[in-house]
């Protein structure tokens, strides 16, 4: 799976002092599950992140990100980020601490039974 790898060890940090910590890979890179829940992920060379449909809306009005569509269907919770949004580590933080905060409030995925 191709994806910044500076960018996932940017985010890294911000995430090193927290043990409910997972990476796993999805959407095309390498998500950073919190607390068993997605939370937020580096998706080639973008961040995908998880802040909540409130907070969605918000965000695009304020611009440097867009909504993150599956299969045609809106991922209500969900935004990419523009690079400009995150050039420098004070940004990247405003990002994934909005994920942080939305984090105990996103319901965790159903289980698959194998």
């Amino acid at each position: 799976m191709a994806y910044n790898e500076q960018l996932a060890n940017r985010v890294r940090e911000l995430l090193i002092d927290r043990e409910d910590v997972i990476e796993k890979e999805m959407f095309s890179g390498i998500c950073f599950m919190v607390d068993h829940k997605m939370c937020v992920c580096v998706s080639g060379e973008e961040l995908l992140c998880r802040i909540g449909k409130e907070k969605v809306t918000e965000e695009l009005e304020n611009g440097n990100c867009r909504n993150m569509m599956n299969n045609g269907r809106l991922m209500k919770d969900y935004v990419y980020v523009e690079d400009i949004a995150i050039n420098n580590q004070k940004k990247l933080k405003y990002w994934v601490d909005l994920c942080l905060a939305f984090n105990p409030l996103a319901k965790s995925a159903k289980k698959k039974n194998m």
